[in-house]
């Protein structure tokens, strides 16, 4: 019998090719879309997930809101983790580790930079569930310069992972590191990846009990059971009792006294599995993700394989008619509607599970495109395990059964007596259920088309927006490795006649170099601490930058007194209540050094457009290993050139090394452009599969009225007026799915320009150009068909009346 059925639904998808091709295809690329975004989800979703204990694992992180701006650190003090484990019993065990950046090391008289390096509690592997190789976890990190290396740095550095007992020589450290542990590569779902973890018994001030310094991330593992909210409750509490006691000798003030000011800081607990998709605090590890954009593309993924079904759905009840004698002859020789329906439902899933096969090969051919579009590493390995097929086979059976659901039961439900009289005719004169679904396949076209435009402006906005400085021509230089020749390289730059001016500052207003808290208050009001970003900047800083200034004068060599002054931004003025003007005015911070105001630049961006300005304080200090070199129009390639030149002749430790800084402000928006580009190709393929649909509806409407054409243009009826009457319904069901989609979609996008400090306003002729688009697109699509019909030969259609 199931046999007998297959037969029959392979019979009728040769009889009806076109039909078949139009239905696999768009299925075919539903399910693909599916199954690579499938991919990106999972792979969002899995972060951090691996570890034994990851359902346990909370983050102590530091925040609230204090005058100038929001903290927001991933870092806290050093002794919150041994406080932690001695007043609430519910946490088991803590552990920190503290980033070391990637100093140069020295093996077997070789110099490798490339590895990041941190320090870490003896305790680290029991907490985290990162594999050795070789070495004892428990005892790996218990002694003072004892490290765990991973396989691709052992290998790097001395060739073979069997490395036990080998010493790593660290520039400017007189004591060796002892390697006393190999451990796997961390995977890339972690949200912190280090090649070399050594003990943080080698660290000093690792244990400090200052609770005014930060810097050591801090797990906490919790005991089975325990609700981390309820635990967070007790930390203003614990956060009082010890930090308490050293407010006044860092603020001046006791600790209620700055709560009273109208400050609210304090210790707060993250899930470890929300790190990546739910983290909006500074000094991350690595790139986080977005759990509103896994919902994006999770959402794109399911309209793309909807608006494929409804293609089904559509052409399976447009041909209704073509199938209705059949309905009826079988219902005259016995067949009962139970029957007929599983016969129909045979032939859904038979054209299901080829779509699925051509989904599969389309999607892994185009894995890599997508990989590259979304900065993934994402790769079909799932595929070789035997457990995942029955899912696919479930996923075939579930899209067939979802897809032929409805033209199965309403196949099955023609009368025999109507049919076989020829009585069944399609309802073409109103709204029914095909009109909705095409208007619900344009509908999200549209809406997914809005949505593309909007980001791709936003970031044309970002891209071009006036940041307050002058970003091009700027070289980013890292000049640390040079030591006591840095000065020379600088002045060697100052005197190439195609640099226009060097600066000498780490902080770079894109990137992480801003990330920093600097308290101050003005020296007549003691109680009125504003949080602020410090730059340490030299003379050359300002105008390198291009940055204006709106009152005062730039910081001088010739002003002995300049390294007690300061330089603010006019957000910080605004912040100090300085309605009378800033100049002369005293800042006092936490180790009661005096800064006098000099001057104020207009404010400027130095954070992404995420983010309001918030205040800023400029001191004068050129004691750095960064050089930021504006350079003159021209040859800029000869210029670095010549740049490397000098500085290999200067025989540095490092290779040379630079940046552009209008590209390191591009790369802020890397996650951005990247979804824009993400959402315009799966526009793109929602707008295709549409299409395919309309292609089917089209054929099939000039193949039912292929006879009245036929007579229209006996009486005289021309090739554009018969255009006009296929396409005129198509048209208007697009302009309802326009209609319905503006609001809809304003609302969206709207929602997602709140996460911007700084954005466009959402202009009618998004929505007009969206509609337009898909409508061009889809009357195209129509058009080719019905002007093919309409061109007929109308002795043909006649012929047998």
């Amino acid at each position: 019998m199931v046999y007998h059925s297959f037969k029959i639904a392979w019979r009728n998808l040769l009889r009806n090719r076109i039909f078949a091709a139009i239905n696999i295809v768009g299925l075919a690329i539903g399910l693909a879309a599916c199954l690579l975004i499938g991919l990106y989800v999972y792979d969002e979703w899995s972060y951090d997930r691996f570890h034994e204990k990851a359902d346990r694992i909370v983050r102590v992180v530091f925040g609230g809101t204090v005058p100038g701006g929001e903290i927001k650190e991933a870092n806290v003090m050093p002794p919150t983790a041994q406080a932690m484990v001695a007043a609430f019993p519910e946490v088991e065990m803590a552990t920190r580790f503290r980033t070391a950046g990637r100093p140069i090391f020295e093996i077997n008289g070789k110099l490798f930079q490339e590895e990041e390096m941190a320090f870490a509690d003896a305790n680290f592997f029991d907490v985290f569930s990162f594999q050795l190789i070789q070495g004892n976890p428990q005892q790996a990190l218990a002694a003072p310069y004892t490290a765990v290396v991973s396989e691709d740095a052992a290998r790097k550095f001395f060739g073979t992972t069997d490395a036990l007992g080998k010493e790593i020589a660290v520039r400017d450290d007189a004591t060796p590191i002892k390697v006393t542990g190999i451990m796997e590569n961390m995977p890339q779902n972690s949200h912190f990846h280090f090649d070399i973890v050594v003990s943080m018994a080698s660290f000093t001030g690792s244990a400090s009990t200052s609770w005014m310094e930060s810097g050591y991330y801090t797990y906490l593992v919790l005991r089975p059971g325990t609700d981390y909210r309820t635990l967070e409750s007790k930390l203003p509490e614990l956060f009082e009792k010890y930090a308490g006691p050293q407010f006044p000798a860092a603020f001046g003030m006791t600790y209620s006294e700055h709560r009273k000011a109208g400050n609210d800081i304090g210790l707060h607990l993250q899930p470890l599995t929300d790190i990546h998709l739910r983290s909006d605090v500074a000094d991350h590890l690595s790139t986080p993700g977005n759990i509103h954009y896994v919902y994006i593309f999770g959402v794109v993924a399911l309209f793309i394989l909807l608006i494929a079904s409804i293609n089904f759905m559509n052409l399976a009840t447009a041909s209704a008619s073509k199938r209705a004698k059949e309905v009826g002859m079988r219902k005259v020789l016995g067949s009962t509607r139970a029957a007929l329906t599983g016969q129909f439902f045979v032939e859904s899933l038979l054209l299901a599970f080829l779509a699925m096969a051509l989904a599969i090969g389309l999607a892994y051919g185009t894995l890599p495109l997508f990989n590259q579009l979304a900065g993934k590493a994402l790769s079909f390995d799932f595929l070789l395990h035997w457990q995942v097929w029955p899912a696919i086979l479930l996923v075939g059976v579930a899209v067939g059964l979802l897809a032929g659901g409805y033209p199965a039961i309403f196949l099955s439900a023609f009368k025999p007596a109507a049919t076989l009289k020829g009585k069944l005719t399609p309802a073409d004169n109103h709204l029914g259920l095909r009109s909705g679904l095409v208007i619900f396949q344009f509908f999200i076209s549209i809406g997914l088309m809005v949505a593309t435009t909007v980001v791709y402006r936003q970031l044309h906005y970002m891209q071009h927006k006036n940041l307050g400085y002058d970003k091009e021509h700027l070289l980013v230089l890292q000049t640390w490795p040079l030591g006591k020749n840095e000065a020379v390289f600088q002045q060697q730059l100052l005197l190439d006649p195609h640099i226009a001016q060097v600066t000498n500052s780490p902080f770079v207003p894109a990137g992480a170099s801003y990330s920093n808290n600097f308290f101050v208050h003005p020296l007549d009001a003691p109680s009125q601490w504003v949080k602020t970003l410090r730059y340490d900047v030299d003379e050359h800083y300002i105008p390198t930058l291009g940055i204006e200034l709106a009152a005062g004068r730039n910081f001088s060599k010739a002003f002995g007194t300049d390294s007690l002054s300061a330089i603010v931004n006019e957000a910080a003025v605004r912040a100090f209540g300085w309605a009378n003007g800033a100049l002369g005015q005293i800042l006092v911070n936490g180790d009661n050094r005096h800064l006098r105001v000099v001057g104020v630049v207009k404010d400027f961006h130095f954070r992404s457009l995420h983010e309001r300005i918030t205040p800023l304080v400029m001191v004068m200090n050129d004691n750095f290993g960064n050089l930021i070199v504006k350079a003159k129009p021209g040859n800029l390639a000869g210029l670095l050139q010549t740049m490397e030149e000098r500085y290999d002749a200067l025989h540095p430790d490092l290779p040379f090394s630079y940046s552009f800084l209008d590209e390191r402000i591009n790369n802020t928006y890397t996650v951005e452009r990247k979804t824009g580009t993400v959402l315009g190709v799966f526009a793109g393929l929602t707008i295709f599969v549409a299409c395919l649909g309309l292609l089917g509806l089209v054929t099939f409407m000039a193949h039912q009225r292929t006879k009245e054409i036929g007579v229209r243009k006996v009486l005289g009826a021309t090739v554009g007026g018969i255009v006009r009457l296929l396409i005129r319904d198509f048209a208007k069901l697009i302009g309802i799915a326009l209609v319905v989609a503006s609001p809809i979609s304003w609302w969206a996008m709207n929602n997602w320009l709140a996460d911007f400090a700084y954005r466009i306003d959402i202009q009618w002729w998004m929505f007009a150009v969206a509609g337009l688009a898909a409508g061009v697109i889809a009357l195209l699509t129509v058009s080719w068909q019905a002007i093919r019909a309409a061109m007929a030969n109308p002795v043909e259609s006649l012929r047998n009346e």
